[in-house]
């Protein structure tokens, strides 16, 4: 038996859902929340309770979370069932209705959130969830996109891939020093937006992560106001990764050449 699924059972805490943009506790009545998770899964059972066990310890602010899966054998499913039948009320299953793959998850994710603030957060345990409140609070100062930074000072990257890891470093440091986008690490999926930028932003990434970058140089490009601060980002120790380097590098170099257009104004 997985003892940190055991735990993770231990953890859930009591609430009712509430519809749309809104939760409630019964303790404090229904609130606003202005954040949004959306988790793409893909078999990402073993790892989901240890995941909902550090975004319901470790953020503060109002949050809600929609899990966004591809297939209903997905054996994430049940487990996030059990944990919202346990009276879990910011948790909400979505069906993936765009096309089957990350890109698609993220997308139908986004497409079910009408304004606020929308952070990407992957399921392997490699994100940070400690920093999603400081996340949150660029956010609340006026930033359109906060960039989680395994390679600026303070960040760390540990147990990726070499090759992997030097291409993304390259990729981000280049783009920062020779066009200027106010980022070292243009590729972690790690990022918070704001709803109304995304709204403007035609997205067109068809393969896998390459979107990190396509919205980040995108909004760098329309003038958008971009934060980055330190992470420390840890490689997934259980379950498969559906990172496909070879076969989305292609897509990752369009984007990266991409950012080279001019720039519109900045944003007032």
């Amino acid at each position: 038996m997985d003892l940190r699924a055991v735990e993770g059972r231990r953890h859930l805490s009591a609430a009712v859902q509430w519809p749309n943009n809104m939760t409630v506790n019964p303790a404090v009545g229904p609130r606003p929340v202005e954040l949004t998770l959306v988790i793409p899964v893909y078999n990402e059972g073993a790892n989901f309770y240890s995941l909902w066990k550090d975004a319901t310890s470790q953020i503060h602010s109002p949050f809600r979370a929609l899990v966004v899966y591809d297939f209903d054998g997905d054996n994430t499913v049940p487990v996030v069932r059990e944990i919202i039948a346990s009276g879990e009320w910011r948790l909400e299953l979505v069906k993936n209705e765009i096309r089957r793959g990350v890109v698609g998850a993220i997308r139908t994710g986004f497409n079910h959130v009408d304004d606020g603030a929308v952070l990407v957060v992957m399921a392997d345990l490699s994100d940070d969830l400690s920093q999603v409140d400081q996340m949150l609070e660029y956010y609340k100062s006026g930033y359109q996109v906060v960039v989680a930074s395994r390679y600026m000072p303070g960040g760390r990257l540990l147990g990726a891939l070499l090759l992997k890891g030097i291409m993304s470093r390259v990729a981000g440091t280049s783009l920062r020093w020779l066009r200027g986008i106010p980022t070292h690490d243009a590729t972690n999926a790690f990022k918070l937006y704001e709803v109304a930028l995304l709204r403007q932003l035609q997205i067109e990434s068809q393969g896998g992560f390459e979107l990190s970058l396509e919205l980040l140089v995108k909004a760098y490009l329309c003038g958008s106001r971009i934060v980055e601060f330190p992470t420390t980002w840890r490689g997934r120790t259980r379950g498969q990764s559906r990172f496909r380097l070879w076969a989305w590098l292609p897509r990752y170099l369009k984007w990266y050449f991409y950012a080279f257009q001019p720039r519109r104004s900045a944003r007032v």
